[in-house]
């Protein structure tokens, strides 16, 4: 498969320098002096910081205070809206992250390798939550409430994608399963998105089949020769980064390249464009309200 790896690195450590890991969920913070005499209890023993917006969304949700937060254009929990700002995810200032006396910081497995020895270099404990699919993020949240004494929080949580589930599973009971092509797309490149990134697994979860079989890695390097040999019924389109130019360089690339003309998906009227919102490159608390779109686009 030597064809996809070309480029490959470099777009993706672009991909994550634009998206920041994460998208916005619809989740406000309730104070933790008003979450009881069990949070009052767990409170003074951590000093937990959050390095991505989806792991701050995540604590949010478990009713955790934080003492730092990512720098980030997307909006963050309201109940951390005076907290300072330690960077960039995938480039932590690890001298005001130290500054805070963290006991715990918190990121995701996909910036793991990078910064798993910065992290330990400036002796920092780090835990890395793996976010890489809606299965994989559920199991992430409830070791937090664990950990973190949010047990009926974190079940909470779950409760409500494992109800989702169900009512998509009925939904789609007996309908055959359309053939998907998932594009990425940062400024100026995109990349194909296999079943194990977050948004393949949503389209998984959804009743859709991924053209794109037996691979290891969350993205592949594009070859449009051969994803018109696989000739999916539906192609959706994630923008990151800056989505409006994405979007941009989207429908340049299917109106100057002829060869999207041939797929079928284009001929049906079956691209769809992703709200950057809802798809992330990691797993976050839209995915509820994210797999019912998806769900839409595949059985309209």
């Amino acid at each position: 498969m030597g064809k996809w790896r070309k480029g490959l690195s470099a777009t993706i450590v672009l991909l994550l320098l634009l998206t920041g890991c994460s998208t916005k969920a619809n989740t406000d913070g309730t104070a933790a002096a008003n979450a009881g005499p069990e949070a009052a209890k767990a409170q003074p023993e951590h000093r937990i910081i959050a390095t991505t917006v989806a792991a701050a969304e995540i604590m949010d949700a478990l009713e955790v205070d934080l003492v730092g937060i990512p720098t980030s254009y997307k909006e963050l929990p309201k109940r951390y809206a005076s907290l300072p700002q330690v960077g960039n995810p995938m480039s932590p200032n690890m001298e005001l992250v130290k500054s805070l006396d963290p006991t715990d910081v918190l990121s995701v497995t996909t910036l793991q390798y990078d910064l798993e020895p910065v992290f330990k270099n400036a002796g920092i404990e780090a835990s890395f939550l793996d976010l890489t699919s809606l299965g994989k993020m559920n199991e992430a949240i409830r070791t937090l409430g664990n950990k973190y004494g949010r047990q009926k929080q974190a079940e909470a949580i779950i409760a409500q994608y494992d109800k989702k589930l169900a009512e998509i599973k009925q939904r789609i009971a007996g309908k055959a399963s359309p053939s998907v092509l998932i594009l990425l797309g940062v400024p100026g490149s995109y990349l194909v998105a296999t079943e194990n990134s977050y948004i393949g697994d949503l389209v998984k979860l959804a009743g859709g089949r991924n053209v794109i079989q037996g691979e290891k890695v969350e993205y592949l390097a594009s070859n449009t020769e051969y994803l018109q040999q696989a000739n999916p019924d539906v192609i959706l389109r994630a923008a990151h980064g800056m989505p409006e130019e994405v979007v941009k360089m989207f429908d340049k690339e299917f109106k100057k390249n002829d060869i999207w003309k041939h797929f079928d998906a284009v001929k049906n009227n079956r691209v769809y464009d992703l709200e950057e919102r809802l798809f992330g490159t990691t797993g976050n608390l839209a995915a509820i309200e994210a797999l019912d779109v998806v769900t839409n686009m595949l059985y309209p």
